[in-house]
Formats: structure tokens, sequence, C-alpha cells
């Protein structure tokens, strides 16, 4: 494992569900990331699919921002329709 990326692993587990990250492992490059995965994630066939990024190219935002990000949201009332009158035969909405 001499200085061998690391990748983030995802893995969706059955069709028509998201990709959801499971966990991080080293390879030497992206195909062995995918066989390891397989290897270490699916052992028991709980997955359709895997992706593997490295986490080198991962860009998150910064907790320390999540204001700046976030907040604007709460003044822009039309993204949230809580002023909707709903008919009373709705029952689960």
């Amino acid at each position: 494992m001499q200085n061998w990326p690391l990748y983030e692993v995802f893995i969706r587990s059955k069709n028509g569900l998201s990709h959801k990250h499971v966990g991080s492992l080293h390879a030497a490059d992206a195909d062995m990331a995918i066989t390891n995965a397989r290897d270490v994630y699916t052992r028991r066939k709980e997955g359709v699919s895997i992706w593997v990024v490295e986490s080198k190219d991962i860009k998150a935002s910064n907790p320390e921002d999540s204001e700046a990000l976030f907040d604007p949201a709460e003044d822009k009332v039309y993204r949230h329709p809580t002023f909707y009158d709903l008919p009373d035969a709705l029952e689960h909405m």
C-alpha cells in the first residue's frame, strides 16, 4: 500500500435507489478500487452498482460556511409551499 490513493466507495443496493457512501479504501488505481470495494463492501450481494472516487477529487463545503450557504434560503418563502390551501380530502401531505 505504498502511497496508494484513498478512494471513497459508494454502493447502490437496488436498481432505482441512490448510491450511498459506505466507506473508504486504498488502491493502486480505480479498477483495483472497484474490485477491492466489491470484496470488502458487497460480500453478501448487497449491491448492484459500485462507484469509486479518489478522495482528492471530492470538494466538500466547510461547516464554518454553512450559514452563508444555507441560510439565504430562509428568506425565499416561495421555496416552501406552506401558504398553499390544500383540500380536506388530501389526507397525507
